[in-house]
């Protein structure tokens, strides 16, 4: 994610809480008339053939991969910051798609996506910058006639993402939140298991983003380090809670027609962890060494939905502790979580538990995948196994390009992006009150009552 860092230090993302969450009446702006359709369940016309672009290579260069593999697509444009990176991907890309030719490039200047957009005109936008540019490449990118699809998060700001969500509607262009979490294995899993209602009525769901991210501010001049780190200067808050969240709110169908995100509280740890680490690794005149972490090491957030449902959504990047993502949903008769993998069944399963007193994990959970396992899963893992993130990088990209193909409605509509990125300003916000409750913009207008949920896809 090389765009760019100067953007950035013009504004951080907790530091413009303060004006982005505003009166609950102007935050769920159902006063202001909708200027386009609904985008819950939109299919825009089949495509024969998709012609993408792509902003930003780091990790862009994943999705460009998977992309340039798929059949009938087709990249005709490669926008980086950093000259080494287009030439690096664009190599890359004759290495995958041998056929390719005629591939515009752009580096240098800051503003030059936008040329690339005029010239271009890509059917579809791939962007994978610092999250300060998500929101204003992703509303640009639909003005400009493509579909757009956003690193996580979608925005920093609630004003931006009901600028996102407003030119959506209005373009009737699709803007999608790129969640590889949500094709992870046990995520599609128990995605499946929620809809077959092994574990019940759903109560409770717990969701994180654990991973210790230190190192990353070794890459203080170039690189995500560089950008990223400035995050813990603001205010406190929960900065990156999509992965955990995202899986969580499907199997709960949160803005698709049986639930919605209502409200939040939020606490966060001290800030002690980056300045230690700071004063460990860096001269005393060291520009981290100058700088005050605001940020708490770590954020707890509870979610409540309008059914009364919760939500533990945690983050830390900073504490020496292993990788987790949480990934639990309970439910009446049982439970699904994560790290590790494990089911818990009130009348146990097989021959493998009796109750709900014992896990069904480790080798016992192959008889588990064999009865559960997503058909999705199924179908594409022998193809995506070596795509990134376990498979689920290489799944996320092919349900894309086949959805747009055959004109169906994507996995992740643009109001689930909004709900899921909202945590971030509404964390810092709560955390800033004491704990003070925050009410979810409604991204929907009220509209999420109509919304299907996801589909098990086959």
């Amino acid at each position: 994610m090389t765009y760019s860092r100067r953007n950035f230090i013009k504004k951080s993302s907790l530091g413009a809480i303060a004006a982005s969450t505003l009166s609950i009446n102007c935050q769920n702006n159902l006063s202001i008339p909708r200027e386009g359709i609904y985008m819950g369940d939109f299919s825009d016309k089949p495509m024969k053939k998709i012609k993408a672009a792509f902003i930003g290579l780091n990790r862009g260069g994943s999705h460009l991969r998977n992309f340039a593999t798929i059949e009938n697509t087709e990249v005709v444009a490669l926008c980086d910051l950093y000259e080494n990176n287009v030439k690096r991907e664009l190599e890359r890309l004759y290495q995958y798609s041998p056929k390719t030719s005629n591939v515009k490039t752009y580096w240098g200047d800051e503003n030059n996506w936008k040329i690339m957009l005029k010239e271009v005109k890509p059917d579809v936008v791939f962007i994978s910058t610092n999250w300060n540019n998500h929101a204003p490449m992703a509303i640009e990118s639909m003005k400009a006639g493509s579909h757009a699809f956003v690193e996580v998060p979608l925005a920093v700001t609630l004003e931006e993402m009901w600028d996102i969500v407003n030119t959506s509607e209005k373009t009737q262009k699709h803007c999608m939140m790129l969640e590889n979490v949500n094709y992870g294995r046990a995520e599609l899993m128990y995605l499946n298991m929620c809809r077959q209602n092994v574990i019940g009525e759903l109560l409770h769901g717990e969701a994180a983003y654990i991973h210790e991210l230190r190192w990353q501010m070794m890459q203080d001049e170039k690189g995500t380090g560089s950008w990223r780190t400035l995050h813990y200067r603001e205010l406190n808050g929960n900065v990156y809670p999509t992965h955990g969240l995202g899986p969580v709110a499907q199997y709960m169908n949160l803005s698709r027609g049986d639930d919605n995100f209502k409200s939040l509280v939020s606490f966060s740890s001290p800030a002690l962890g980056r300045k230690l680490y700071a004063e460990k690794n860096f001269s005393k005149d060291h520009k981290w060494n100058k700088m005050e972490f605001k940020n708490g090491d770590l954020n707890t957030s509870i979610i409540k939905t309008e059914l009364g449902r919760t939500v533990l959504v945690q983050w830390d990047e900073t504490s020496p502790r292993p990788y987790t993502r949480l990934n639990l949903i309970q439910g009446t008769q049982g439970t699904l979580a994560g790290y590790p993998t494990r089911v818990a069944l009130e009348g146990g399963f097989k021959d493998i538990t009796k109750d709900h007193h014992s896990w069904i994990q480790g080798d016992d959970l192959e008889k588990l995948y064999e009865k559960y396992d997503h058909p999705l899963y199924k179908r594409l893992n022998s193809k995506t196994k070596k795509s990134g993130h376990g498979g689920m990088d290489g799944i996320m990209m092919y349900r894309i390009v086949e959805c747009l193909h055959k004109g169906l409605p994507l996995d992740q509509n643009v109001y689930e992006g909004c709900f899921w990125s909202a945590v971030t300003p509404l964390s810092g916000k709560s955390v800033q009150e004491d704990g003070m409750p925050q009410i979810f913009p409604d991204f929907t207008r009220g509209e999420w009552k109509k919304t299907k949920p996801l589909e098990i896809v086959l």
